[in-house]
């Protein structure tokens, strides 16, 4: 039972006793630097139920708490703010449940419960990732994990985009310019090329808006009627009328796209359970439509279109169907969740989309509300603002698009060329090395992007990313690397449970800390929120240090405080490890 638990149990009883009331929750905050105490107990909470001054209520749930249960040892009053003085032995017995804890905070879902699907990604088959990507992916994949060590089954997904006019461009660059060229012909990872045939038919079709307006074209009308364009709808109708040899260019391109995306996915350390494809999704929802026009929820236009008015619900009209019968995205988008819900035995639907898709979602989820399924109230659009680059920092295409293969090869370089400054790697083979650089500069790349909460936009700077001082990623790495020295250094038994020592402020407060982790992985999952991981494993390494730098772990004369110093930093070094997996981040056992 946790601290909060126990305290809560307790505060009822003294109200009880005390006042003759009966409240439903106690709330708790951490204690304030400034003050002694280990907990503090918020009484202006408890004003709703009890009357009164709240320091003198706070002194007198104080005094009944210090004489009635154990662990009180001592409690101040600030204004209406009980701060309880926790006994040492409490935090001793308690840390030695805890080391014999295995994975710690963390929850196994139970078969029958049902499951949340996220979804993330969503890329398009005419160009590699790029930057957005990025943080998308990291987001996506984090929170997924996040929400299974709460303790809830978990399905990753993606919807891959890879029909519609702008893939027509890249097939018919390719066919006009590619002279058969192939992933393996040119070296060139299969994402790549395609883009670089996207670019390609951008430039012919910027050629052709040109000598089409020195011929007396407007702009307007030279870039509806630009030859390479007109082709390029031609194709996507041929592609719909299902075209032989349009399907067969199609699903070679693709192709290629999807080995370059898997290779990218790979090096990004991230994974889907199941891809769904525009292609076989983009005409689900239309039948939707057709039944909510029947029940009246959709309402038709003398054109033919049909919309649904939102306006009592503070948003607009938003249109389901055009007037020639086909979908627009939100009908996919309908049919699509619908299709989820089919498919798998889910309860929530999170999607990882930026920020300026808003407004879509919440026309969305209303929609799928007023359709009255009931699962609609649990789809949440983890909404993510943009990452910026200092100029000059990172290659990009066309000087806008930032690669995701460059920025994360890039990264890895930026590590290798720090660790080799800092000559901290003797010993280590080529190989090793090489691994090595890898993880700190991804390690670096995810959790400078993930430290910062989701709404806000970042200024991503490489270099700092992977300072080894600081709230970064190659700091907590190198805390973890430490502890695991510590760890192959003790040539003694520390598994022995210990009790009757007398432990420091430094261990008193790193214990707090590891008490937290449970609780935090659950408000992360609560509020998909992996900066609430990130910033609890950085303050928990602050803690760590901090007790490594004034304490003798190894070199403790005290035999038992020696094996609880070592157990200390065992669990510390399984939380980095665990919090860091839930980031998606791998740890080093040496740095």
């Amino acid at each position: 039972m946790s601290i909060q638990n126990t305290l809560t149990s307790a505060v009822k009883q003294a109200v009880s006793s005390i006042f003759d009331k009966e409240i439903t929750s106690v709330e708790f905050q951490a204690t304030k630097k400034d003050f002694e105490g280990d907990i503090t107990i918020v009484v202006f909470a408890l004003l709703r139920t009890i009357k009164g001054n709240p320091a003198a209520i706070g002194e007198q749930i104080g005094s009944y708490l210090k004489e009635n249960i154990a662990i009180v040892e001592d409690f101040n009053v600030v204004k209406g703010f009980l701060n309880l003085v926790i006994s040492e032995n409490y935090f001793i017995d308690d840390f030695q449940k805890i080391y014999t804890t295995d994975n710690y905070g963390i929850i196994v879902p139970k078969p029958e419960d049902k499951a949340v699907m996220v979804e993330y990604s969503s890329p398009n088959t005419n160009k590699p990732l790029h930057l957005g990507h990025v943080r998308n992916n990291l987001l996506g994949f984090s929170v997924s994990k996040i929400i299974a060590g709460a303790g809830k089954k978990v399905y990753k997904t993606q919807i891959i985009n890879d029909r519609g006019i702008h893939i027509c461009k890249s097939m018919l660059a390719w066919e006009k310019f590619g002279n058969g060229e192939t992933p393996e012909s040119t070296g060139i990872k299969g994402d790549k090329l395609v883009g670089n045939y996207y670019v390609a038919f951008d430039k012919a079709y910027k050629e052709e808006i040109n000598e089409l307006i020195e011929k007396g074209y407007t702009e307007e009308d030279a870039k509806k009627q630009a030859p390479i364009l007109l082709e390029a709808q031609e194709m996507l109708l041929k592609w719909e009328a299902g075209d032989e040899h349009v399907i067969a260019l199609w699903k070679k391109m693709n192709k290629w796209v999807y080995d370059g995306f898997d290779a990218s996915y790979k090096k990004m350390g991230v994974e889907f359970d199941k891809n769904y494809y525009e292609s076989d999704t983009y005409i689900l929802g239309k039948d939707v439509v057709a039944e909510g026009l029947k029940k009246g929820i959709f309402e038709q236009d003398p054109d033919g279109s049909v919309w649904i008015d939102l306006t009592d619900e503070g948003l607009d009209r938003k249109i389901v169907q055009r007037s020639d019968g086909t979908s627009v995205y939100i009908t996919q988008d309908i049919g699509t969740a619908i299709e989820r819900f089919k498919d798998y035995d889910i309860d929530s639907l999170t999607y990882t989309v930026g920020n300026e898709q808003d407004y879509h979602f919440k026309v969305l989820f209303l929609i799928l509300k007023k359709l009255g399924f009931s699962w609609a109230d649990n789809m949440y659009h983890l909404s993510y603002g943009m990452v910026d680059l200092p100029s000059g920092k990172m290659k990009s295409r066309e000087g806008t698009v930032v690669d995701a293969d460059d920025l994360m090869d890039e990264m890895t370089n930026t590590a290798r060329e720090i660790s080799q400054e800092l000559g901290k790697l003797e010993g280590y083979s080529d190989a090793e090395k090489e691994a090595l650089y890898q993880v700190i500069g991804l390690g670096a790349l995810k959790y400078y992007i993930l430290k910062v909460d989701p709404k806000k936009r970042i200024l991503f700077d490489p270099k700092e990313s992977i300072d080894f001082n600081g709230n970064t990623g190659p700091f907590i790495q190198y805390t973890y690397a430490r502890i695991q020295s510590i760890l192959r250094k003790a040539s003694f038994d520390y598994t022995t449970p210990i009790s009757d020592i007398s432990i420091s402020e430094k261990e008193r407060a790193l214990i707090k800390q590891i008490q937290l982790y449970p609780e935090t992985v659950q408000l992360a999952s609560k509020n998909q929120s992996p900066a609430l991981i990130a910033n609890y494993t950085y303050d928990l390494v602050k803690d760590y240090n901090s007790f490594y730098q004034s304490s003798y772990i190894l070199g403790c004369e005290d035999e038992k405080l020696k094996i609880f110093r070592t157990q200390l930093s065992k669990k510390v070094g399984e939380i980095i490890k665990s919090g860091f997996d839930l980031l998606g981040i791998d740890v080093p056992e040496r740095m």
